[in-house]
């Protein structure tokens, strides 16, 4: 088992400037990435990524994710294409077409979204590659298109979000790289990477090496304090992804299925925190064990090592605390010590 990269997640709810100052502090605390999610009605994620590439120099710069739904296949290429030449070869692209409630309100069409991705994943491959493109897809199509810039590379890889089984079975198919999202435990994680290499082994592809899982995180030396506040976020967390899966049980099924913990036991737990109860009281070490890396040092290294050991290669984390830029500083001086 070797141990895996560690990057931040950062997302539209963080104003650009603050989120410079977490590149930053990522990049001097030896994390290995920045991944910027991109949720709808949020702010779009670009000014801030652009500035983190300028602000930093070692550190990878990536996209996790963008929806095709809300942004055409030939758009995220011109867009990666130039953010690629800026960051002189540190960015890095995923694709997913999750979020579809919050997408609805925007009338789109959202039918197929498997097969979204996949002329998705193909139309930004072909264009990335810097030639004149053409394909015929059930939801996006390109003819004889060609960037008219010269690209850094034309190998871009292309990771590709997953959640339910067929999409995951794609990823193996199409994709250069796996992305898992929150709320997806260990047991879950084992089981997606099967799925992807039944995708890969369909398509006479090798299994994806590169699978990143998102986290939140909180990490201080008192191990008891911080795992307190990552059951407040937890709490927030939970309510928020049951919800979700009463319109995609997908959603919902990631969390349970693989969790070793009973559907009806989440149930009682979101009815309690609606009711107003104290997520900090309420939310159990063994939902936290399953879906956060929380603790001292030592606590969140042996939480990443449970991902490690399904498979997972890099590990992404919000760090949800009240102080995130101590909690990297914190946090990174253990990894460093680790990897010497």
């Amino acid at each position: 088992m070797t141990f895996p990269k560690i990057g931040v997640r950062l997302h539209g709810g963080i104003a650009p400037r603050p989120s410079v100052e977490l590149a930053v502090a990522a990049e001097k605390n030896g994390f290995d990435a920045i991944w910027f999610a991109e949720n709808p009605y949020n702010r779009g994620v670009f000014p801030a990524v652009a500035a983190c590439t300028l602000a930093t120099s070692r550190i990878t710069v990536g996209i996790g994710v963008f929806n095709p739904y809300n942004r055409h296949p030939t758009l995220i290429a011109m867009e990666m294409g130039a953010l690629d030449e800026l960051a002189n070869g540190r960015s890095a692209l995923g694709i997913g077409a999750g979020l579809t409630r919050a997408l609805k309100k925007a009338a789109l069409d959202l039918d197929k979204p498997i097969a979204a991705l996949r002329d998705t994943i193909h139309i930004v491959r072909g264009l990335m590659r810097g030639q004149s493109y053409t394909y015929e897809g059930k939801v996006f199509s390109v003819r004889d298109i060609k960037l008219e810039f010269p690209l850094l590379r034309t190998d871009y890889p292309i990771y590709m979000a997953a959640m339910g089984d067929q999409a995951l079975r794609l990823s193996g198919e199409v994709a250069d790289g796996l992305m898992i999202s929150n709320m997806c435990p260990p047991g879950y994680t084992r089981r997606a990477l099967d799925l992807m290499r039944e995708g890969a082994a369909k398509a006479g592809r090798e299994p994806l090496k590169n699978v990143v899982q998102y986290a939140p995180c909180v990490a201080r030396p008192d191990g008891r304090e911080a795992r307190r506040a990552a059951k407040t976020v937890l709490g927030g967390m939970l309510i928020n992804s049951w919800t979700a899966g009463e319109v995609s049980p997908v959603v919902r099924a990631s969390m349970v299925r693989d969790s070793g913990i009973d559907a009806e036991d989440f149930r009682v737990l979101v009815e309690k925190l609606k009711a107003g109860g104290v997520a900090a009281d309420l939310v159990e070490d063994r939902f936290l064990d399953r879906f956060a890396v929380a603790g001292t040092a030592d606590d969140c290294i042996a939480a990443i090592n449970r991902y490690a050991e399904v498979g997972v290669t890099a590990m992404t984390l919000t760090f949800v605390g009240a102080e995130p830029t101590a909690e990297m500083a914190y946090l990174g001086g253990a990894l460093r010590a680790l990897r010497t």
